[in-house]
């Protein structure tokens, strides 16, 4: 009986902490140049892909600013609850073949992300090949 018990408890534990390894959920978006927390990006699965879509704007004056550099689809669409990472697709620890957009000059660019801990995203935009773009450092907003 106390095997079983043990055993039950272990299962939990892993479920629980594997949960937290999982790069699904709210994230803090640090800018890179400046440092200072811009977003809450939620990250979701849609259809096997993963997906990340602006919550919240930290920056009260600019809560209401529409992407007016974007094109297509998003081009004058409120940055508020628009989808910034597109089609990503697990491949072991990380996330590619996917696009990010960067809302300021609506431009698109390839993207992967990573986990780095349980509490921090890698976050890696870039045009052609990885050595010619951004990383960014988002933090899990805890809830």
């Amino acid at each position: 009986m106390k095997k079983c018990i043990t055993i039950i408890v272990l299962f939990v534990s892993c479920v629980f902490y594997s949960q937290n390894k999982s790069v699904l959920g709210k994230w803090k978006t640090i800018d890179d140049e400046t440092g200072e927390a811009k977003s809450i990006v939620e990250i979701y699965e849609k259809s096997g892909k993963i997906y990340g879509k602006v919550i919240n704007i930290l920056d009260v004056v600019h809560k209401n600013n529409l992407c007016q550099n974007c094109s297509g689809e998003d081009k004058n669409k409120p940055i508020l609850g628009l989808t910034v990472i597109k089609g990503l697709t697990r491949d072991g620890k990380e996330y590619n073949s996917g696009k990010i957009l960067d809302p300021r000059t609506g431009k698109l660019y390839q993207c992967f992300i990573t986990l780095e801990g349980s509490d921090k995203l890698k976050v890696r935009g870039y045009i052609g090949i990885s050595l010619l773009g951004r990383t960014q450092y988002w933090q899990r907003v805890k809830e």
